[in-house]
């Protein structure tokens, strides 16, 4: 490392340097990752391109930019809360990203990481004709990401995005806000289909509460850092997921589909649903467990 001291302040040569150091920084501290990145390196990077105000599609260029030692100064701080707090850093800097969008986060809803966001940018297909999908509902929006993002995907459907949380529906309100989606995208009160009344819909998604009450308390502290409502499900972490099963069909319209992520919970949703023809998505970004049903398969 080349960083120099002035006043008592580091000074570094460009932020490639900077981003060095703090990459090192969070690599000692052996923190957890999984709220859109994966390693020191990047999580680093979201939170010193930050504090300088850099776009991450300038990366690798803009490592070679010289920083000044307030900005330096303002990117550290930030990484020592990062180290410090153990929170996610989408909560730190307000911001995360959902299937290419940025997204307004607060500790009122769960950072954006759905692997649902693939579907997304594929408008559904191959499971919908795209070009034909007028409706959508998600189920438990928080910072409303899915209902914003196959808004975008989607560009003749309107979007019902629905969650219990008074806090969580300001968010979604003002990420729908942001995107100037009004006209097409709703945040209701509703609490999974109460308070929908007959309304159907061609795609029903939702990335529900699906972590039991024993994995919650191994969660790391960055997990434990989100909404509890938003985690925990009773029943073994089926509790929503069945929920929603069970009423989907009366809310889809007739050749409709159901997306549901139940993430650790799949082999406890194989064994529930055996005998429902289920389809367990693959992503080109990894493994995810993601079903899909058709409307005409669903009980009800």
């Amino acid at each position: 490392m080349t960083a120099r001291s002035r006043g008592g302040r580091r000074e570094f040569a460009d932020v490639g340097e900077l981003l060095d150091l703090a990459t090192e920084r969070l690599a000692r501290a052996r923190l957890h990752y999984g709220h859109g990145t994966d390693n020191p390196r990047d999580e680093a990077a979201a939170l010193v391109f930050h504090a300088l105000g850099l776009a991450h599609q300038s990366a690798p260029a803009s490592y070679r930019l010289p920083v000044a030692g307030q900005a330096a100064a303002r990117a550290l701080a930030l990484i020592e809360r990062r180290v410090r707090e153990r929170r996610p850093s989408a909560y730190l800097t307000g911001i995360s990203w959902f299937a290419g969008h940025p997204i307004r986060v607060t500790p009122d809803v769960l950072v954006p990481r759905s692997p649902i966001a693939e579907l997304c940018l594929a408008g559904f297909a191959p499971w919908v004709d795209t070009a034909r999908v007028r409706s959508v509902l998600d189920i438990g929006t928080g910072s409303g990401c899915i209902a914003i993002a196959a808004a975008h995907a989607l560009p003749r459907a309107r979007v019902d995005a629905t969650d219990v949380s008074p806090a969580a529906r300001r968010v979604a309100r003002d990420n729908v806000r942001r995107h100037r989606l009004g006209g097409r995208v709703r945040v209701l009160a509703a609490d999974i289909y109460d308070g929908l009344g007959a309304r159907r819909y061609d795609i029903i998604v939702s990335n529900p509460p699906y972590v039991s009450a024993g994995e919650m308390r191994r969660l790391p502290r960055e997990h434990r850092a989100e909404p509890v409502s938003s985690l925990r499900a009773a029943r073994h972490g089926l509790a929503v997921i069945e929920r929603i099963v069970a009423g989907a069909r009366q809310h889809l319209a007739p050749r409709g589909i159901l997306v549901v992520e139940a993430g650790n919970a799949a082999p406890r949703v194989r064994r529930r649903f055996a005998d429902l023809p289920l389809t367990w998505l693959a992503f080109e970004q990894g493994h995810a467990e993601v079903f899909l049903a058709h409307a005409a398969d669903l009980p009800g």
